[in-house]
């Protein structure tokens, strides 16, 4: 039976207070603070009772969210997905975080900071007042502990491990006081996609690789505090009262996990949910028409793309897995790449609601990092250009057509993994089952959920091809050091966060120089020869950058403000802004003793609904790491 966290109030004349049994979340009790009975929450004249019971009560601020994936951790250490980074930004403080007009770094935990002359010591003044959700201070003893844990342990380097690879020490001189060392300069110091964790809570876990942190409510410091998480169905988050902003304006904020997009897009037109992010364009278009609904379609901060294996090794140099050893040839990569008509896969599986990839995985939203493939360097369409690389590579077909490793060897017959039950990446597959067909490469499509997914394309390596994307932060590092080869895992799976096991020296010098280059236009450069290289030797093949599709229903959302402000992101923004800005439609109270309506949650994970006519169950359960799952 899954906790609810609410409670009804049984009240007796003469009586404190006795318990009662749980009942949908959002049910609340009540407190008139009428005096003279000696009783919380019953006047003291009988007569009165009827019509205290009766009196509307005070409407819980409440909005939810509707995700069409689940949460892979409440262990910031470990979560990779987009709606666990989030839900951590919205819990968490971080030393920096993106300005809401500019993307550039402004303060948060950190207030202020300076550099050495030299710029290898960073020294960053930790916000007095600021507390954790329990009271407890925040300290530059919290920070210095978060970073050295990713420094120390394998399991911890998970999600940002590469962000600390570049510290010599860190310590805290003091509460307010931290410093970081670094071996080199490091321009990303104020861009770390690291959230703080509170030391007196984390230091007692023995082992971060297999902690949930699952007791609530968490501890934290960001806008909100998760009180209830059921796995694979919510997260419930409630505005945290101790917040150094000031609490957000709503009391609670419910994310709702959804099977699929077509089951969240029913919830938000009856209500359910209140708003909705991530939606493929068929799910956003069937939004249009519906006064009370608002369609959000901005340029995103993804790109998708094809992740090969390309003979994948551990972080120390062992093979792993069993992909394809043609994939070892950049030559057949890149034939892949122009067998690959983009444009239509923009019209056809996009519906046009997205941007034909012609550079690498830094999308046209940040302009000044993107770099477009021009001239002789942009690979196109050309299925002629593919079979020639082939042939002059040695791969021959054979009489069915298929082709044959050089000397007659194992055939190039490959699989291509994609997501259970994702219609999207079905029509994709048969795109790219055809193309493929035509230059003599057979592959086969494998649906695997989102934990074989995971497993197998991050860890395992059991894949030759499969669909991926990530989100970008304002700074690009991250997305760019998914394919060092640090972030191989090690040999007993720890650590990773690879994105095709690409290990390569001239990719790996150029990130230690951008990493190194502190002049911005010179950094610059450096990231924009990155995806060059990636572009050119083809590790992964960016596809189409998606139009960011969201909706959301303006009869319970008053207002809430993008990410950057001006036509930015709301859900999955690269900040907490957009949540944190919320404001709900007031709504009439409620007489006492009836349900506020809050109770969904329950309502909609207790119960396997069918859409009439549609056959779509609204189930909500694990879902699949789609292809723009991750962060």
């Amino acid at each position: 039976m899954l906790k609810t966290g609410a409670r009804l109030v049984a009240l007796s004349l003469g009586l404190s207070m006795a318990l009662a049994t749980a009942v949908l979340p959002g049910a609340h009790a009540s407190s008139s603070g009428a005096s003279g009975s000696g009783v919380i929450g019953l006047p003291a004249h009988p007569a009165l009772r009827a019509s205290a019971a009766r009196a509307p009560q005070p409407e819980k601020r409440i909005v939810r969210l509707g995700a069409t994936q689940s949460m892979d951790s409440m262990n910031p250490f470990l979560a990779v997905r987009l709606i666990s980074t989030s839900i951590h930004r919205w819990t968490h403080g971080y030393l920096t975080v993106p300005d809401s007009k500019t993307l550039k770094p402004s303060p948060d935990l950190a207030e202020s900071w300076k550099t050495s002359p030299d710029k290898l010591t960073w020294t960053f003044t930790i916000r007095a007042g600021a507390t954790w959700s329990d009271g407890k201070p925040v300290t530059a003893g919290d920070a210095a502990w978060t970073f050295n844990k990713i420094m120390t342990d394998d399991a911890a380097k998970t999600a940002n491990g590469p962000a600390v690879e570049n510290f010599d020490t860190v310590t805290a001189p003091d509460d307010r006081t931290l410093v970081i060392k670094t071996k080199k300069p490091q321009a990303s110091m104020l861009e770390l996609p690291i959230p703080i964790v509170p030391k007196h809570v984390w230091e007692g876990v023995p082992d971060i690789g297999t902690f949930e942190n699952e007791t609530y409510p968490a501890v934290g410091s960001g806008p909100y505090i998760a009180v209830e998480h059921s796995k694979n169905n919510y997260v419930k988050l409630k505005a945290n009262p101790s917040y150094w902003r000031g609490a957000p304006a709503i009391d609670e904020l419910h994310v709702v996990f959804y099977e699929n997009p077509e089951a969240a897009n029913a919830g938000l037109k009856k209500g359910d949910v209140d708003w909705i992010g991530r939606l493929a364009p068929p799910q956003f278009q069937a939004l249009a028409g519906d006064p009370n609904l608002v369609q959000w379609n901005t340029p995103g901060r993804r790109a998708s793309y094809l992740q090969f294996n390309p003979g994948a090794e551990t972080a120390g140099g062992e093979p792993i897995g069993d992909g394809h050893p043609a994939l070892k040839d950049a030559r057949v990569r890149r034939a892949i790449h122009h067998a690959i008509d983009k444009k239509t896969l923009v019209e056809q599986v996009q519906n046009g609601l997205a941007v034909p990839a012609d550079g690498s995985i830094i999308p046209p939203m940040y302009q000044e990092f993107f770099w477009r493939a021009e001239g002789d360097k942009a690979v196109t369409f050309d299925p002629a250009e593919a079979n020639r690389l082939l042939d002059e590579a040695g791969y021959a077909k054979g009489a069915d057509g298929i082709r044959t490793m050089p000397g007659g060897g194992r055939k190039l017959e490959m699989r291509f993994s994609i997501h259970t039950e994702d219609p999207v990446e079905d029509k994709l597959a048969q795109f790219l089952t055809g193309w493929l067909r035509d230059v003599g490469i057979q592959i086969t499509t494998r649906k695997l959920d989102s934990n074989k997914f995971t497993e197998e394309t991050g860890g395992t390596a059991l894949y030759d091809i499969a669909i991926s994307g990530w989100s970008v932060n304002p700074d690009p590092e991250e997305i760019l050091a998914t394919h060092l080869c640090s972030r191989r895992p090690t040999a007993s799976g720890e650590g990773g966060g690879t994105e095709s096991f690409f290990c390569d020296d001239k990719f790996e010098k150029l990130y230690q120089e951008q990493l190194a280059e502190l002049d911005r236009a010179k950094r610059v450069d450096l990231i924009k020869q990155m995806q060059e290289r990636l572009y050119t030797e083809a590790p992964v093949i960016a596809l189409y950058y998606p139009n960011n599709l969201e909706g959301y229903r303006k009869d319970r959302i008053a207002s809430i403000t993008p990410i950057p402000e001006d036509k930015g992101i709301l859900y999955g923004g690269s900040g907490y802004w957009p949540v944190y800005s919320l404001r709900a439609v007031e709504r009439p109270a409620a007489p006492a003793g009836e349900d506020s309506g809050n109770g969904v949650i329950l309502a909609v994970t207790a119960v396997a609904a069918v859409v009439a006519g549609a056959g779509i169950l609204l189930l909500v359960r694990r879902r699949r790491t789609t292809a723009d799952d991750r962060e």
